[in-house]
């Protein structure tokens, strides 16, 4: 089943190329709710995943001085020690049991949703923050905010691989209004890189990553993110966006309920 791995790298990553999010939205429910793959190892493998193929983006990004490299240490202040001692906690589970998968289970399901309203109401966000982008207080309290946001994905992320790409993208328009969104962009995207690797090194500590799949995944995803990439201009992103949350709504309820 290895060709149906690579089609759905490919799926994904050409998903990812079109709106920006999606990776591991879409990458771990998919292993979980269609292939059957235990949800532990689904979060670990995609963890890798997201760590590989957004490290390419990263130095694309600071080529052409997207990242702004204060922000990310910011975040990064907050989220590898969290993933760190999140990790460390599921090491107590017992490995493969059921407590565990309903734990990422419904982690994941949660994660999804919160997803799906950063997607639908990033404009919203954005805009509310530019009416207070001059307030003292929305600018003194913006550096301890971004470590404590960081926090919070580190947890979440490494419990579900959900929530570096769209939920950081949609924090930082709202702490940094007048930030350029390619900026904004290309510095969440940096900060997901050191969390998922060290996220994603943690699950492998703990035997929760599936080397064969992770090749055939990486086999379809980067001639996807490539071509979505180029395609990305003649879509309209008011017309993807609201059909990725829809589908992030679905799932995310599915996983919640079972």
């Amino acid at each position: 089943m290895d060709w149906l791995y690579t089609l759905s790298g490919f799926v994904v990553g050409a998903i990812v190329g079109l709106t920006g999010v999606g990776g591991g939205s879409l990458m771990t429910p998919l292993l979980v709710l269609l292939f059957g793959v235990h949800p532990a190892t689904a979060v670990g493998t995609d963890l890798l995943y997201a760590a590989i193929t957004k490290a390419g983006g990263t130095v694309v990004h600071a080529r052409k001085q997207h990242v702004d490299w204060r922000i990310t240490r910011l975040l990064a202040t907050g989220s590898i020690p969290a993933a760190a001692l999140t990790v460390w906690g599921l090491s107590f589970l017992p490995k493969r049991s059921d407590e565990i998968s309903h734990v990422i289970s419904v982690s994941l399901g949660i994660a999804l949703l919160l997803t799906a309203c950063a997607i639908v109401f990033r404009t919203q966000l954005q805009k509310r923050a530019l009416s207070h982008a001059d307030d003292a207080a929305h600018t003194r309290f913006s550096a301890p905010i971004t470590i404590a946001v960081g926090a919070i994905l580190g947890v979440l992320v490494s419990i579900s691989s959900v929530g570096a790409g769209a939920l950081g993208v949609a924090v930082l328009f709202y702490l940094y209004p007048r930030m350029p969104a390619i900026r904004v962009v290309g510095s969440d995207v940096a900060h997901a890189v050191p969390l998922t690797l060290v996220a994603g090194i943690g699950h492998w500590l703990l035997g929760s990553i599936d080397w064969a799949l992770l090749g055939s995944l990486l086999l379809g995803s980067l001639p996807g993110i490539w071509l979505g990439s180029h395609a990305s201009a003649k879509v309209p992103d008011r017309f993807l966006r609201p059909i990725l949350a829809s589908m992030l709504v679905l799932i995310g309820g599915k996983l919640i309920a079972s």
